[in-house]
């Protein structure tokens, strides 16, 4: 993960780079925080997960996504199993420091559906 002046902005507005640890993630009661993934370039919001303090750092070092799975109780390597790794362009932090984005570049499905993303059904007015 290298960041370009190009890099330097988002949302129309600069960003400020900080470290690790003077962005001091807020980790829940759980010792997790969400992560929102996004596709580089389309802003497709291609799933949310739960995050570590570790799998952050993993998600850090290798360029990759890691997250905590919930229901395993274990970390995972999104894209380790079928192939489709998210090579990971940046990670910002939200003004609280209780969320994350993570910007990726995400070559096949994000879904475990198979869906190009979580987010393919829409509620209708009906009940």
């Amino acid at each position: 993960m290298t960041q370009s002046v190009a890099d330097c902005t988002y949302a129309g507005e600069q960003v400020e780079l900080v470290s690790r640890s003077a962005a001091n993630v807020r980790f829940d009661e759980r010792g997790l925080v969400p992560a929102v993934v996004q596709q580089e370039g389309t802003g497709e919001v291609l799933m949310v997960a739960w995050m570590s303090e570790e799998s952050l750092g993993l998600t850090l070092e290798t360029g990759t996504t890691w997250f905590w799975s919930r229901s395993r109780q274990e970390l995972w390597n999104k894209g380790a199993t079928s192939g489709n790794v998210q090579r990971v362009r940046r990670v910002l932090v939200d003004c609280d420091a209780d969320t994350l984005l993570v910007v990726v570049d995400s070559p096949g499905p994000a879904c475990h559906t198979g869906h190009r993303s979580c987010f393919y059904r829409e509620l209708s007015t009906e009940s």
